[in-house]
């Protein structure tokens, strides 16, 4: 049997089917969650796709409108810590101020994800007044990417459970001021930092959010940063490189990331991120840039008050996946969040994703988005998906199947998060390694799924147990219907020996 971290270098995220051999290679999946945002399960889709679900509005939730904050704030980073929500970005009123005294690092919480406020912590003097939410400043070029990350490693001392990388390439980025490679942070509490380390990482372009967090799969830290595909820094197209770490100071030499199809694009912002329901899988809600690409006239930008630098581009949101190592999954080329009505999302830089999805809901999770950069109107807005909803194989009305890869499990039953129509549904068969279906779990014998729901669980003839089947290598066929299967996972307790 080939484990899953295996196959991924052998078929991985490009949907390639796996080779014509005597014994397919098999994919050790045991309790893990597992998301249909790419093919890695998929064998055979029949009458049936994998289609991207787009989140959807629900408005703004912070204006950038403190002296501080203003026209190019962003490089947004939302972290959930317990029943706290955290939010962390950058405050820079005018341009051309990149990596100087005018650039801050703000901060706002929230209980729910939804309403914030902006604490007064007292921390800095900014704007003549104590009375702010500026958890760092006087400390250039390193508010011009803050991107932290709540530190989920074992054994983490409590005074680094939050750390951050911040900083800028080698070379004058102010009056007055160097940079030479990001530098590591730490907190305890996510608001009170200090600098552990300058220039941890130095081979990199760093110039736009950088990101890092603890992979309990690789078992290392990760890094993805920006990079540049041609020969000389700036040359090519903006992309990514991801480097690794045991103890977060002395970092491997970076890779480029590799990825599965598709023609070359910008990407501004990777925010790639372990999914908090899923953590093998890595979620990237990239920012897609579009250099040239101008939408809004001189005189609708000047009606706009739009920053004179900041209109002849246009950029969206992106979906990209990972199983970790050096490649991203490309399954959708579409647009995941397009740039809303109205000439103000239609300037450079904007609808830029923030840095994580949390749970906002029993059946909700959310993501956030700089918008109206560059304007006086700038500020975060919400977005909202179900649970694992990035997307789904959809079956239509005629109908249609999905067949998986094989499969070994562990545990005693298998839930599925879906949604039908009143007049669709999902059945479920379980088959052995060359398809056949197995006694008591065939197609005739499974219940029907009809409804709308996160975890449901699959049952033939009324029972649901499937302990008997853990550790064998099986087959799950799904027969489907006016349908969308966003999830599925194993879970309960195995059989006892």
């Amino acid at each position: 049997m080939v484990h899953a971290c295996v196959l991924v270098a052998l078929v991985g995220l490009t949907g390639a089917e796996v080779p014509k051999t005597e014994e397919p290679a098999v994919i050790e999946i045991g309790k893990r969650r597992q998301l249909f945002v790419d093919r890695l399960l998929v064998e055979k889709l029949t009458r049936t796709r994998l289609v991207l679900n787009r989140p959807k509005d629900e408005g703004p939730v912070l204006r950038f409108d403190k002296p501080w904050e203003g026209l190019f704030a962003g490089v947004c980073t939302v972290i959930k810590d317990g029943d706290t929500y955290r939010l962390y970005y950058r405050g820079l009123p005018k341009a051309g101020g990149d990596g100087s005294n005018l650039e801050v690092t703000c901060y706002a919480e929230s209980r729910d994800g939804i309403k914030w406020v902006k604490p007064d912590v007292g921390l800095f003097e900014v704007a003549g007044t104590r009375k702010n939410n500026v958890v760092l400043a006087g400390q250039p070029p390193f508010s011009h990417n803050f991107s932290p990350f709540l530190d989920t490693r074992p054994g983490v001392a409590e005074s680094e459970r939050y750390k951050a990388l911040a900083g800028k390439k080698h070379g004058r980025v102010g009056k007055g001021v160097k940079a030479d490679g990001l530098a590591a942070f730490v907190s305890a509490d996510g608001i009170h930092w200090k600098p552990k380390q300058r220039a941890v990482l130095t081979k990199g372009a760093f110039d736009s959010q950088n990101v890092a967090f603890w992979s309990a799969g690789e078992q290392k830290y990760i890094c993805y940063f920006r990079t540049w595909t041609g020969s000389r820094p700036g040359s090519g197209f903006r992309t990514v490189s991801r480097a690794t770490s045991d103890d977060f100071i002395t970092w491997a030499d970076p890779q480029p990331m590799r990825f599965s199809s598709g023609r070359p694009e910008h990407i501004y912002t990777n925010q790639t991120h372990p999914y908090f329901r899923a953590p093998h899988i890595y979620v990237a809600l990239a920012a897609r840039f579009m250099p040239g690409r101008q939408v809004v006239s001189d005189a609708e930008a000047r009606r706009l008050g739009v920053d004179p630098k900041y209109y002849r581009d246009c950029s969206d949101g992106v979906l990209m996946t990972s199983r970790g190592g050096d490649l991203y999954d490309r399954t959708f080329m579409e647009s995941f969040v397009r740039p809303g009505i109205g000439l103000q999302n239609w300037v450079s830089r904007a609808n830029h994703p923030a840095l994580n999805v949390v749970q906002t809901s029993p059946t909700e999770m959310s993501i956030y988005v700089s918008q109206d950069y560059a304007q006086p109107t700038a500020h975060l807005r919400r977005y909202s998906l179900r649970l694992d909803g990035f997307a789904s194989v959809h079956a239509p009305y005629a109908g249609g199947e999905l067949l998986t890869k094989p499969l070994v499990f562990k545990g005693s039953r298998l839930l599925l998060n879906f949604a039908t129509s009143a007049a669709g549904g999902i059945r479920v068969e379980i088959q052995d390694a060359k398809g056949r279906p197995i006694p008591g779990h065939s197609l005739r014998h499974a219940r029907e799924l009809i409804g709308n729901e996160i975890d449901r669980e699959v049952s033939w003839r009324g029972v649901g147990d499937v302990s008997g089947l853990a550790g064998k290598t099986i087959r799950l066929r799904f027969v489907m219907k006016d349908a969308d299967l966003y999830a599925m996972q194993f879970s309960g307790p195995a059989r006892p020996e």
